[in-house]
């Protein structure tokens, strides 16, 4: 028999077995790898997306150029020359009224009278002191007299005859004193009728027939109130910035929200030449004539003063992008990375939903709208694209 051998290349040497080994372990590391980092990648692609999504989301507007302007226009309240509230000065019961509201009345004209049946007695009471204190003084006037004629003849001593001028003395100061006291309870009783203390017109009536009154009743409403409008007072706050340019004599045009197309000419008469420290403001009152009544006491209306409105290079802003904290109007600024910084900002004008600022921002800043309370310098937020123009010259941001 002949012995079988096997070729030398019939089976995988050692190294082919140790080349594909090696291989395998680099795929195996490869895949392991790739697989780190996808899982990597797409950690810190959560996170990032989780980062963004905690971040507050804004939007943002820039200021735009405050140009042309129609001088000052400032909110004023109207206010009748005179008003007066009548209350009653004694207690009693509403007898009758005899003006309405809107009732023109002219001044002292009776506008209720009231019964008091305690001050009637009162009154009879003091007529009646009155002549008891007139009887005992003309007696004691008398009885004086008689005694200094008989001192006069030595019939009587002089001590005697002083008495009886004492006497006489304190009769008539009890007389004094009684038709003062009459005097008191007949003013008193005199406010039993209710007049008006100047021409106007009637703007409130509370008298009721048969209800009781009761005077110095702090809590009280008013029986009536009387309102001089033949001529109005209008009141104005001006700004300190525009507070120099108004001054008595300086003519402004009324315009009132019910009268389309109508203006009323008013002129300036006097200034509380003051700022009111909480509003930043004068008090400025103006007047004007009133002779169809169009005017109403209390009513609302624009003021517009024909002065410079020193705008000057100011840039208007939605209102509501003003943030009103202890440090003053302040503004929150986006830069291009997100974070904000608060900067503080001049208010030149409040035009409602717009505000003209005279400093602290620029045109090309990005500027929050409706910022939060609690945002502060250093923040980071989101900006996205506002939905519609925040306001009136100011342009919407993304």
């Amino acid at each position: 028999m002949h012995d079988t051998q096997l070729p030398e290349n019939a089976g995988p040497d050692s190294r082919t077995l140790k080349k594909v080994g090696i291989a395998a372990a680099v795929l195996a590391i490869a895949v392991v790898a790739t697989g780190l980092v996808t899982r990597s990648m797409a950690t810190q692609e959560l996170d990032a997306v989780a980062s963004a999504a905690a971040l507050p989301k804004v939007s943002v507007v820039t200021p735009a150029l405050a140009t042309g302007g129609d001088g000052l226009v400032l909110p004023g309240t109207v206010q009748a020359y005179n008003s007066a509230a009548i209350y009653a000065r004694t207690n009693g019961y509403v007898r009758s009224w005899q003006a309405d509201i809107g009732d023109r009345v002219g001044a002292g004209q009776t506008l209720a009278t009231l019964d008091a049946p305690d001050l009637d007695q009162q009154l009879a009471q003091a007529k009646a002191d009155y002549q008891t204190a007139l009887a005992n003084q003309k007696l004691a006037v008398s009885t004086s007299k008689r005694w200094q004629d008989m001192l006069a003849k030595d019939a009587v001593s002089q001590q005697e005859a002083d008495e009886k001028a004492g006497d006489l003395a304190a009769k008539t100061a009890l007389a004094n004193a009684a038709l003062a006291n009459l005097r008191q309870i007949q003013a008193q009783h005199g406010f039993t009728r209710l007049s008006a203390p100047f021409a106007g017109i009637v703007t409130s009536r509370s008298a009721q027939i048969g209800a009781l009154v009761v005077a110095g009743n702090a809590a009280a409403q008013p029986l009536f109130t009387v309102s001089d409008v033949h001529r109005m007072r209008i009141y104005v706050r001006v700004p300190q910035v525009y507070s120099s340019q108004i001054h008595p004599g300086l003519a402004a045009t009324l315009t009132l929200p019910e009268f389309a197309g109508r203006t009323f000419q008013a002129e300036t008469v006097r200034s509380a030449n003051a700022v009111d420290p909480q509003s930043g403001a004068v008090l400025v009152e103006l007047q004007a004539a009133n002779p169809d009544g169009a005017l109403k006491a209390g009513a609302y209306a624009h003021v517009s003063f024909a002065v410079a409105d020193g705008t000057g290079n100011a840039l208007r802003l939605p209102g509501s992008a003003i943030h009103f904290g202890s440090e003053g109007p302040t503004v929150a600024v986006v830069d291009t990375a997100g974070r904000v910084t608060m900067k503080g900002v001049t208010i030149a004008r409040d035009e409602g939903k717009t505000v003209l600022v005279s400093s602290g921002v620029g045109k090309a800043d990005r500027i929050i709208d409706s910022p939060p309370d609690s945002i502060a310098t250093g923040d980071k937020v989101s900006v996205v694209p506002a939905k519609k123009p925040a306001g009136k010259g100011a342009k919407p941001d993304a």
